[in-house]
C-alpha cells in the first residue's frame, strides 16, 4: 500500500506542528470558556478571549492566521484585527460604549468618594514597586502593576504601548482576577472592617441637575487633558460617549455607542487578547509571577480603599461604609455589588450599592452578561427577592 500520498498531507496538516504545549494552551482556554459559560463569569469577555487562545494555538504554520503582510502575499487575519490593539484602537472605543451607559451622578453628589477611588489605587503602585524589585524592568513592571487598577482596557491599552510581548498575559490576569473578585473581597472586607463598621449606613444623596451632568464629561475632559495629556485618548472617549448620554439630544449615538460600538469592539479586542496567547509566549515563567503580582495588585487595592474610608471616618461627621472604599479597584459592577452583600449579610435593610459604585466613577446602570437595568430597580428587584 502507498502511504506516500497519506504522508504528504499529514506533513502539511496541523498535526505534523502540534505540539503539548499548543495543547496545553487550548486545555487554557476551555478553561476560560467552561468558566464563562458555568460560572457566568464574564462571559462576553472571557468566551471569545478563550476562543482567540484555541485560534492561536492551531499551529499558525499552516493557518496562515497570524502571519504578517508581505510583499507578495496578504497577512493573516487575526493579524489584522490585532492591530486595532497594537495600535490602541479598541481600548478607547470600549471607553467611548462605556461611558454611554454611564452615570456620574453618585460622583458628583458626593466627590469625596472619589479619594476613596484614588486609595484603591495604591496597589498599582505597591505592585509596581515590587515588580520592579522581582527583576521587571520599569516599562513592564507598569503594565504588570495596572491589573490592581480591575481595569482591563487600561491594563491592555497600557501593555500594548510598553510590553506588547507581555500582553496576553496581563490581560487574562487582568479579567481572571475580574471575575474572581466576589471570592477574592469578601475575606479581605471582613478582615480589615469590625461589625458596628459594615452596618454604617449612608446618607441619601442630593439631586444632580442636568446641568451638571452636561458639564461634568467636559470638565473633566479639559482637566484631565491638561494633567495628563497622554491620558486623554481614554478618558475623552469615556467622556464622550458620557456627554452624549446625558445630552439629552444625541439618543441615538449613545444607543449607538453603548450597544453596537461597545458590542463589536469586545469581541475584536478579546479575541486579539486571546490570539496573543500563543504557546511559546505564554508558557514562560515570568507569567506565573505575573499572575502572583496580579494577586497581590487586587488585594493591596481593597485594603487601602477600606483603611482610607476608615481614616476619612476620624475626620468625617457624615461616617463612610468602609465596604465601598474595596469597590476603588474599579471592577464593574463586580465589587460594588460584592460590597452590597458583605453590607446585607450584617444588615440586610442596608444599601451602600449606589454609593459603591460612585466611588469607583460608575453608577446608574447596572449590566449584566445580556442587559442593562437601573440600580433603583435591581435595588427594588433585590428587596423583593432576596
Amino acid at each position: 500500500m502507498d502511504f506516500s500520498n497519506f504522508l504528504a498531507f499529514f506533513a502539511n496538516s496541523g498535526f505534523a506542528y502540534f505540539t503539548w504545549q499548543n495543547l496545553l494552551m487550548m486545555v487554557i482556554g476551555s478553561l476560560l470558556i467552561y468558566i464563562a459559560i458555568v460560572k457566568h463569569a464574564e462571559p462576553l469577555l472571557l468566551i471569545p478571549i478563550g476562543f482567540g487562545i484555541i485560534l492561536a494555538n492551531i499551529p499558525p504554520e499552516v493557518t496562515g492566521l497570524l502571519n504578517p503582510p508581505t510583499a507578495n502575499q496578504v497577512g493573516g487575519l487575526l493579524w489584522y484585527i490585532q492591530r486595532g490593539m497594537f495600535l490602541g484602537i479598541y481600548p478607547p472605543l470600549i471607553f467611548l460604549g462605556i461611558g454611554a451607559i454611564t452615570d456620574f451622578s453618585y460622583l458628583i453628589a458626593d466627590p469625596r468618594l472619589i479619594f476613596l477611588g484614588a486609595a484603591a489605587q495604591v496597589g498599582i503602585f505597591g505592585t509596581f514597586i515590587v515588580a520592579n524589585l522581582m527583576g521587571f524592568d520599569i516599562h513592564s513592571a507598569a503594565s504588570i502593576a495596572i491589573i490592581g487598577g480591575a481595569d482591563g482596557p487600561t491594563s491592555i491599552y497600557l501593555a500594548s504601548k510598553f510590553s506588547p510581548e507581555l500582553l496576553a498575559v496581563i490581560a487574562i490576569a487582568a479579567y481572571s482576577y475580574i471575575a474572581l473578585i466576589p471570592i477574592l473581597q469578601p475575606p479581605v472586607s471582613k478582615i480589615l472592617t469590625t461589625k458596628d463598621e459594615r452596618k454604617i449606613r449612608m446618607r441619601k444623596m442630593r439631586h444632580v441637575s442636568k446641568k451638571e451632568k452636561i458639564i461634568f464629561p467636559i470638565a473633566t475632559t479639559i482637566v484631565v487633558a491638561l494633567l495628563v495629556p497622554k491620558a486623554v485618548s481614554l478618558v475623552g472617549l469615556l467622556m464622550l460617549g458620557n456627554l452624549l448620554k446625558e445630552s439629552g439630544v444625541t439618543k441615538r449615538l449613545a444607543e449607538a455607542a453603548s450597544r453596537f460600538i461597545l458590542d463589536s469592539v469586545t469581541i475584536l479586542l478579546m479575541l486579539s487578547v486571546g490570539s496573543t496567547a500563543r504557546a511559546d509566549i505564554f508558557l514562560k515563567p515570568q507569567s506565573l509571577k505575573i499572575f502572583a503580582l496580579g494577586a497581590v495588585a487586587f488585594i493591596i487595592a481593597m485594603t487601602s480603599g477600606i483603611l482610607f474610608a476608615k481614616l476619612m471616618n476620624v475626620f468625617s461627621k457624615d461616617k463612610i461604609n468602609p465596604l465601598i472604599g474595596a469597590a476603588g479597584v474599579s471592577a464593574v459592577p463586580d465589587s460594588a455589588r460584592v460590597a452590597q452583600t458583605v453590607a446585607q449579610s450584617e444588615d440586610p435593610s442596608n444599601f451602600i450599592l449606589m454609593h459603591a459604585m460612585g466611588q469607583m466613577l460608575q453608577g446608574y446602570r447596572f449590566c449584566s452578561s445580556s442587559r442593562c437595568v437601573s440600580i433603583n430597580t435591581f435595588i427594588t428587584r433585590w428587596k423583593i427577592y432576596g
